[in-house]
């Protein structure tokens, strides 16, 4: 995965699961924690990303008032795209994979 595919899930994770913790996005993607900060400074010059601080409720969340466009699959054609992933191999696989990934309401980067 490379460095833009990252922030895009990140986004997209955000969008999903409200507040995340560095320490999770870190083991998510296989980075370091000075690695997912970097993303976020990044990305938050351009989203409204906030860190909350505490070590208890602490993490990273998108600003209460927005609202990232909708681009989703809907359920049959997320089961669609999972009864194919068997049939898959090399280049195709990642490419669908990058899919669910980005467009999954339900599995993203899980």
């Amino acid at each position: 995965m490379n460095l833009f595919e990252r922030r895009n899930a990140i986004m997209n994770i955000l969008s999903r699961e409200g507040r995340v913790t560095a320490a999770s996005l870190a083991r998510t993607f296989g980075v370091s924690e000075r690695t997912i900060y970097s993303d976020i400074t990044a990305l938050s010059l351009e989203q409204p990303i906030q860190t909350v601080r505490g070590r208890y409720g602490g993490g990273v969340e998108l600003a209460d008032w927005f609202q990232p466009s909708a681009h989703t699959l809907s359920p049959k054609q997320e089961e669609l795209l999972q009864r194919l992933k068997p049939t898959l191999a090399g280049n195709d696989l990642i490419v669908l994979n990058s899919i669910l990934v980005q467009f999954s309401p339900l599995r993203g980067c899980r």
